[in-house]
């Protein structure tokens, strides 16, 4: 008699073998070997391009100290805020190490089909929490890694439980993984005090019985907390199965590495696989997305086999291609005195990105226990209710032959807080079937019209034949000339924020 596993196995193969038919006759399924020129065959699915706004969700054991996002690495160096602050809360990390502050977040508080409607009414259509984070601690029902939320903390399958209420909520599932930097990430905790009564003292990471938590023993050295440069085979093939687990048991549509691939020699087969599996979860159609980011010290990157991630930073034009700039409110995990960017700056910042053929993915910290502080839900209600009236501006919606203009400049740079500062002459574009959407990224204060000098009779645009104003229920007057196109405004904004004019062209 054969079993339920056997029958998945049997039909894997049924499906595999059609879909390298498929492809071999030119049709759209494809199966993807693991090498860079079959990888680089990949198309951006839809679903992506019309989503526009994800949330990332950076949450786990460090949220209980709540003062530093690379606590686990930075307890661990004296003189650093954060070993200060652990000193003085939990003693020193020769008796009181990452392990143990494991137990100490129990996410007590956490209702994931709650929070999931929170953002999704903000206007997210993909949730991203991450799964492992530097820390080498998993948030799910790990295979090869004791050290997770199932065994300790929570005692809950984390992951699984936001896969859950994201797809009961009608949204797209993805996952973050950053493992890849553990043993070179976590080699602060190897180290000890330099001076001090517990000079010498090694510190917690030294023990190895502690050694699948911290990572393997390597040479990097204190200063090196990305990809190690001389990782073992070992390693290699460690990250590749926790990594492939986390893919075939939660079956995320999309996949963020904090970098580019890791480890090319297994990196490259891991990515093909879940191209394949991802279109044998959806009948055929790749529906996968992969974020890589171009990095010098954090894997390999290829142009085309996989959407481009952009860390806290933003693109200066429009990309042929899809693209996603990932950033947080404020810090990536809470804080206790974390400083957030205003609703406005944010709204301004996702306008710029998808004007530019881009999505936002943007990081809401959680505290501890699971919930939201009152700046993270004041930010995500102000979104809600500007998405309520402009959303059919944002989604479904593709660049224009311009993204905009206007005297602000965006420059592609890592920045950990938005530079830019919008104003009533800085205009953004997207379009949908014959819509135009201009949108004003400020209410000018005091002013009676805009005006809007790419849409002038001397660009080829064809002839205008209705302007609106989204959330405005009255007539927009307008005039056209060699200038621009004039709009005269009514006296109050129909929201706060940016405002956007629907423009249909005869």
């Amino acid at each position: 008699m054969i079993v339920k596993e056997q029958w998945k196995c049997i039909v894997r193969i049924i499906i595999m073998g059609i879909m390298m038919t498929l492809t071999s006759l030119g049709i759209s399924a494809q199966h993807f070997e693991g090498s860079w020129e079959s990888l680089q065959q990949y198309k951006c699915p839809e679903w992506f391009r019309d989503a526009k706004l994800g949330i990332f969700l950076h949450w786990g054991p460090s949220s209980v100290a709540a003062v530093d996002d690379w606590y686990g690495r930075n307890m661990y160096v004296q003189g650093h805020p954060a070993y200060e602050y652990h000193v003085k809360t939990f003693g020193h990390p020769s008796k009181f190490g990452f392990k143990d502050l494991i137990p100490l977040w129990t996410a007590e508080n956490f209702n994931p089909d709650q929070l999931v409607r929170i953002f999704k009414q903000a206007g997210a259509r993909y949730i991203v929490p991450v799964a492992t984070f530097h820390d080498n601690y998993d948030l799910w029902d790990s295979k090869y890694q004791h050290w997770n939320s199932l065994n300790m903390g929570p005692m809950k399958d984390i992951c699984g439980l936001w896969k859950k209420a994201v797809l009961e909520n009608g949204l797209r599932f993805g996952v973050s993984t950053h493992m890849d930097r553990v043993p070179s990430w976590f080699n602060t905790s190897r180290g000890s005090d330099d001076s001090g009564p517990l000079a010498a003292v090694s510190y917690d990471g030294n023990d190895p019985r502690y050694a699948d938590l911290y990572g393997p023993v390597n040479d990097e050295g204190m200063d090196w907390p990305y990809l190690p440069k001389n990782p073992s085979e070992s390693w290699r093939k460690t990250w590749y199965l926790r990594t492939k687990d986390l893919i075939d048991k939660y079956q995320p549509d999309l996949l963020y590495f904090d970098g580019g691939v890791p480890y090319v020699d297994f990196g490259l087969e891991l990515v093909a696989h879940y191209y394949n599996e991802n279109q044998i979860w959806h009948n055929g159609r790749l529906e996968a997305i992969l974020n890589l980011k171009k990095t010098r010290v954090s894997g390999a990157y290829r142009e085309g086999m996989c959407v481009q991630d952009l860390e806290r930073s933003k693109l200066e034009g429009i990309k042929a291609e899809p693209w996603q700039t990932d950033t947080s409110i404020g810090p990536w995990f809470c804080r206790k005195e974390g400083k957030y960017e205003t609703p406005n700056a944010i709204i301004d910042m996702f306008i710029d990105i998808v004007s530019k053929n881009g999505n936002l993915l943007l990081n809401i910290p959680l505290m501890a226990d699971g919930t939201l502080d009152s700046e993270s839900e004041n930010m995500l209600s102000e979104m809600g209710k500007w998405m309520a009236i402009n959303g059919e501006a944002i989604f479904e919606t593709r660049p224009w032959i311009i993204y905009g203009e206007g005297p602000t400049s965006v420059k592609q740079e890592y920045s950990e807080e938005i530079r830019e500062n919008f104003t009533s002459m800085d205009f953004r574009f997207t379009t949908r079937d014959e819509v135009l959407y201009t949108i004003c990224m400020d209410w000018p204060q005091g002013g009676t019209s805009i005006n809007v000098k790419s849409l002038s009779t001397e660009q080829e645009t064809g002839d205008i034949a209705d302007i609106s104003l989204l959330g405005y229920k009255g007539p927009v007057k307008w005039e056209r000339n060699g200038e621009g196109l004039k709009i005269f405004l009514p006296e109050k904004e129909p929201c706060a924020y940016a405002c956007i004019f629907k423009i249909i062209f005869d």
